[in-house]
């Protein structure tokens, strides 16, 4: 909001100072007699200067999870993978499970840094503790 030319002058009539782009000009209160804190007008005669700064918010950089095609990981185990840690459906997780075996590489699921790491550590231990070679890895979208 910017006030109008007249209250953007300085008191001693001289040209306005209209400052840098997205500056915000104030007149003095009236109700105070001046810009002085405490009223009476003595003290500062000119305009206050209110400068807004905008922020600007990013997406997060998203992160694929992959899981790799090897020889001895079951592929129902796999399935079973797909359902617990990335939510996937029966139907689904077969077509992925049947996707990462064709090809050799399925993805999982797309997620910010911190969610797609997580993932792959859970599928990882998961994997080990069942004795199968299983890899997950992530990868930048």
């Amino acid at each position: 909001m910017t006030l109008g030319l007249a209250a953007r002058r300085n008191l001693d009539g001289g040209e306005p100072d209209l400052g840098p782009p997205g500056t915000v000009f104030a007149a003095r209160d009236p109700r105070r007699g001046g810009d002085a804190p405490g009223g009476g007008g003595s003290g500062n005669t000119g305009t206050a200067v209110i400068t807004r700064t905008r922020t600007q918010t990013r997406k997060p950089n998203m992160y694929r999870v992959l899981l790799l095609n090897d020889d001895y990981t079951p592929q129902e185990f796999v399935v079973t993978v797909l359902r617990k840690y990335f939510n996937k459906g029966v139907e689904e997780a077969r077509r992925i499970m049947l996707h990462v075996h064709q090809h050799g590489v399925g993805e999982c699921g797309v997620f910010t840094y911190e969610v797609a790491e997580t993932k792959v550590t859970q599928v990882m231990d998961y994997a080990r503790k069942h004795q199968h070679p299983l890899q997950c890895i992530m990868e930048k979208k």
